[in-house]
């Protein structure tokens, strides 16, 4: 949540107490949605957890999430340079939009890097799926020494794709052994999310 410091230099007169405020998904980098707060509502916001808007229209205090359970929950908030602004990174309890829609900017919102999250959360899902009914089901119930296997030579296949310089069958070879490493991390109960968090500390 905001500091102390932080909280004291946001500029409410500047706003005239109704401060635009970005959700982000804190996963995937998806913007989520734009609502407003006045100093009530981002209160609120902080001390339950749940994102609380100012409702222009209800003229109240607004919780996304009230009356559908879709809630948006608060992983950090920071303010811009100019401290009239904040991005909030929310996980989100279901979609975001009222039209059912993870974004309410819909696909446009989803950046390129976006697919592998989803791609993530699908793989995850198949984990307790038929293993007639899916690839990716099957390879779960292969164990983990056949999913390390496929990882493996699907590793040596991307190098030796690299090193006769055949870019189309090293894309190809690239994204099988992405798919499969991916599907690897879900049977160690790891994700992406992981990997990135300790490549960061590395590069600090």
């Amino acid at each position: 949540m905001l500091t102390t410091k932080q909280r004291g230099e946001l500029d409410w007169n500047k706003t005239d107490d109704m401060m635009p405020a970005i959700i982000q998904h804190a996963v995937s980098g998806e913007v989520l949605m734009l609502g407003y707060m006045n100093p009530e509502a981002l209160a609120q916001t902080e001390v339950s957890g749940n994102v609380t808007f100012y409702s222009r229209t209800k003229q109240r205090l607004w919780t996304k999430g009230e009356t559908s359970g879709h809630f948006l929950k608060v992983v950090s908030i920071t303010p811009d340079c100019d401290n009239d602004t904040l991005l909030i990174l929310a996980t989100p309890v279901g979609p975001t939009c009222h039209l059912g829609t993870s974004s309410c900017f819909g696909e446009q919102a989803h950046h390129e890097w976006h697919f592998l999250y989803q791609l993530e959360q699908l793989l995850a899902e198949r984990k307790h799926a038929d293993p007639g009914s899916s690839y990716t089901a099957k390879l779960y119930s292969s164990g983990t020494k056949r999913i390390a296997q496929k990882v493996g030579e699907e590793g040596v296949e991307t190098a030796l794709a690299a090193t006769v310089r055949d870019r189309d069958e090293l894309v190809n070879e690239a994204s099988d052994l992405m798919y499969h490493l991916l599907v690897l991390l879900q049977d160690q109960e790891l994700d992406l999310g992981k990997v990135i968090a300790n490549l960061r500390s590395r590069h600090k």
